[in-house]
């Protein structure tokens, strides 16, 4: 994971104080950013890593999932990344395991930080239960959720990053259960982030947008499409044509890999920061005649990546409808015409695998219950 990214995700929802103010913090907590890919650990309290073993290096850029072993009980870890998706919170009691392998029970609160009716980050508040561990309540943040907007409603959402993909957690023995006092000392512990969250959000020169964010404010998508977004390994981008200038709203771990460029240079941009001396006309006027007509199109242009350098762009762009059938989004997935598929799929089939899933991921969203992740999907 590019430290940057990491860096970024606090800085740019926040502010460049952010950071030093969460180390002040005498609680143990992770912060977590489900629109990167993987929804690594952003942040890791001082408290929490003396307490797990694990150093700073460790865990940042890492998924929740670390804490997990062979005693973490399945039924719990399917119950936080339920809550994770359905974007509510979740109290429970889970088995978590330090670096040296040595388990023990926490009461486990995870609520979401939600700004503007979006997920920006998860915050997770761990209080060990029992005699055996005298520290103070944890925050094992993944993001934390905004008290005033929020309300702290312990909406946890653990999605991906409790994931018990090796299976290793059957059965653990049987469940502590946290006294009333531990579980109040979490929730207090929890609002305690939340507010200082809540302040640097409404403190920052960058009010209301968060990591998307240009002349033009835009509204960040939801955890849900972030994460099932972020496992399309392809070049992509994601436009909104309801804004001005169809900014990009999303943009793949390829993508930025592929033109050099960071999220918050491409976040809130139209695409045409790509071209160049020797990008044909020709082809521009070819998607714009696409998008007018709300069709597909697929071209051969030269782009150029942030450096300087040119590679030919086999570009597939195409309408992304909602389950209502209105335009949400434009997605164009882009391939290096040198690069070679380490599965040996042509550049047609893995433009189109790219396409279907983004159409998926969308169609599955907007016609799910609850609020959706944008008007454009409504």
């Amino acid at each position: 994971m590019d430290p940057l990214q990491i860096t970024e995700s606090l800085t740019l929802n926040y502010s460049e104080s952010i950071i030093e103010t969460l180390a002040d913090f005498a609680d143990s907590f992770l912060i977590s950013d489900p629109s990167l890919s993987g929804h690594p650990i952003v942040f890791a309290s001082q408290t929490f890593l003396s307490m797990s073993g694990y150093s700073k290096q460790e865990v940042v850029g890492r998924n929740g999932r670390m804490f997990q072993g062979p005693r973490t009980d399945r039924r719990s870890v399917m119950e936080i990344r339920e809550a994770i998706r359905d974007e509510r919170s979740v109290e429970i009691s889970l088995w978590n395991y330090k670096k040296d392998g040595s388990g023990y029970w926490v009461w486990f609160h995870l609520c979401p930080v939600v700004f503007e009716g979006s997920v920006v980050h998860f915050l997770a508040v761990v209080m060990p239960i029992g005699r055996k561990l005298k520290t103070r309540g944890v925050v094992f943040g993944f993001g934390g959720c905004r008290e005033e907007e929020l309300g702290c409603r312990g909406e946890s959402l653990m999605v991906d990053s409790f994931e018990d993909t090796d299976n290793r957690g059957l059965e653990a023995e049987e469940s502590r259960g946290a006294s009333d006092l531990e579980k109040q000392k979490a929730t207090n512990t929890a609002k305690s982030i939340l507010s200082i969250l809540n302040y640097y959000r409404k403190h920052t020169n960058r009010v209301g947008c968060g990591k998307i964010c240009s002349s033009t404010c835009i509204a960040p998508l939801t955890s849900s499409l972030n994460i099932s977004f972020g496992r399309i390994k392809q070049s992509f981008v994601l436009t909104d044509p309801s804004l001005p200038d169809m900014p990009i709203v999303y943009a793949s771990d390829t993508f930025l890999n592929l033109t050099g460029y960071s999220r918050h240079e491409v976040l809130g941009r139209n695409c045409r920061f790509l071209n160049g001396p020797g990008t044909d006309v020709e082809a521009l006027q070819e998607i714009k005649d696409s998008i007018q007509a709300q069709q597909a199109c697929k071209v051969r242009m030269l782009n150029y990546r942030k450096d300087g350098s040119s590679f030919w762009n086999l570009l597939h762009m195409s309408p992304v409808r909602n389950a209502t059938g209105k335009i949400a989004y434009y997605v164009g997935v882009q391939i290096n015409e040198n690069s070679k598929d380490v599965h040996g799929l042509s550049p047609e089939m893995r433009q189109l695998s790219a396409v279907a899933a983004v159409k998926v991921a969308v169609r599955s969203l907007s016609a799910g219950p609850g609020p959706s992740s944008r008007s454009s999907l409504s």
